[in-house]
């Protein structure tokens, strides 16, 4: 039998696919190392949740037996579905909160000409640049003398006032929006209140996507403020804080741990897969104009 010969026609295509891959792997190498360096930490941490406890140990990384029974478990060992509830009374109500007093405010220092505005921005700025550990102490006094302390309560009320990392991201991001548009409906007989929500609030939805996922996740990953308020209530712990009393209860069962860790992870996980589109874009459009 006589072997066929690709024609010169049929092997340029075949080499410009093969240079095309590598064109492309060399254009998207570095976020494909970045990507690989941040999967892997996670990939690990899947793979010691599925072992049994004696291969935990061993310096094995891919499991003899696979244990799903171990997501099951850590349910037996610890309250999570409380802690679970907590959490999201947490999160949900912060970012609610935040919307509510952020929009008003990040509209008033974009679109409103009134004196003083400059100064009050100087101050939103100010404030984000103060850690909060410089005044945990006079706020946890004046939570405890109002008697919350133990509770979540001190942590979600001040997003209901004010926030200024949310105000400075939607102030931003309402700046990109024409002035045009507020001032056609003033002109059209809307009030302030109405120009805001009927104009600014629908064009800035990717905008209030992307701080409301950073004020989720930043929340839902708390630890210092739970500890601070709740750490003699266990009943009132977040997740964040119930994760590391069980590593430290559980700290020989690290298959345990690192099940409770992917389910401490996933819901952020599913949110931002879901709000990946409208946060890139928020992001994208936030620093346009400032």
């Amino acid at each position: 039998m006589t072997a066929v010969l690709d024609s010169p026609a049929q092997a340029r295509p075949k080499a410009r696919d093969w240079r095309g891959a590598l064109d492309w792997v060399a254009v998207h190498s570095l976020g494909l190392a970045l990507a690989l360096m941040f999967a892997l930490p996670i990939v690990f941490v899947f793979l010691t949740a599925v072992m049994s406890d004696a291969q935990a140990f061993t310096k094995d990384l891919w499991p003899r037996e696979w244990h799903w029974g171990n997501f099951l478990e850590v349910f037996d060992k610890a309250p999570l579905l409380k802690y679970l509830g907590n959490s999201l009374m947490y999160s949900l109500l912060a970012t609610a909160g935040m919307l509510l007093s952020s929009i008003p405010a990040a509209y008033a220092l974009a679109k409103l000409k009134w004196r003083g505005r400059n100064a009050v921005f100087l101050l939103v700025v100010g404030a984000m640049m103060l850690p909060p550990q410089v005044v945990a102490v006079p706020l946890y006094d004046s939570w405890s003398s109002l008697g919350l302390t133990g509770t979540l309560w001190p942590l979600i009320a001040p997003y209901f006032l004010f926030d200024a990392f949310s105000i400075f991201l939607l102030r931003q991001f309402i700046l990109t929006i024409p002035q045009s548009y507020v001032d056609a409906a003033r002109v059209d007989g809307c009030s302030e209140f109405q120009a805001l929500v009927r104009i600014i609030v629908p064009m800035a939805r990717p905008g209030i996507a992307a701080t409301a996922l950073f004020c989720f996740l930043f929340t839902w990953n708390d630890y210092f403020g739970p500890l601070l308020y709740t750490g003699e209530k266990p009943d009132q712990w977040t997740l964040s804080l119930a994760l590391s009393s069980f590593k430290g209860l559980h700290h020989v069962q690290w298959n345990l741990a690192m099940a409770v860790t992917l389910l401490t992870m996933l819901p952020a996980v599913v949110l931002f897969a879901f709000a990946q589109r409208s946060f890139v874009k928020g992001i994208t459009f936030t620093g346009v104009k400032g």
